[in-house]
């Protein structure tokens, strides 16, 4: 094989779940070669309508990567367009699909489901996370 190298990209998959009913996350977790495509699948909680896709790397913290409301695409600003997708077809379950796979993919992929609350409804703060609307005294980060 001389200086061939296979590089891999490993996608570690944490389902955030309830004790009793939870999120179902597909696969658990997954290696692959550079250069090839991955699909992840959730299907969220049963009644709930906003579903939630995550990522976090070693050296960064959590990043939404797309959020749906009822099936609709709300917000996917901090996804790269280029090659990550994701999908709500129906109220069963949404995709998360990376092609082409490159090293600085491999992360915790997240997913998670939620009813929508009365403070969904307002407009988010830009450039702050969620938990401003209930800790508005935190620091930026």
């Amino acid at each position: 094989m001389g200086s061939w190298t296979l590089c891999c990209v490993s996608l570690c998959i944490l389902v955030l779940t309830q004790t009793d009913a939870g999120v179902i996350q597909s696969p658990r977790h997954k290696v692959t070669q550079m250069g090839q495509s991955v699909t992840l699948r959730c299907e969220p909680i049963s009644g709930h309508n906003d579903l939630l896709w995550y990522r976090q790397t070693l050296v960064q913290t959590l990043e939404l990567l797309s959020y749906f409301r009822s099936r609709t695409l709300v917000d996917d600003s901090e996804m790269r367009q280029d090659r990550f997708s994701a999908e709500m077809p129906n109220a069963s379950f949404s995709t998360l699909r990376i092609e082409p796979t490159e090293p600085r993919d491999s992360a915790l992929y997240l997913c998670a489901s939620t009813f929508p609350t009365a403070l969904q409804n307002l407009p988010l703060p830009v450039q702050k996370p969620w938990c401003f609307l209930f800790f508005p005294h935190l620091p930026a980060v």
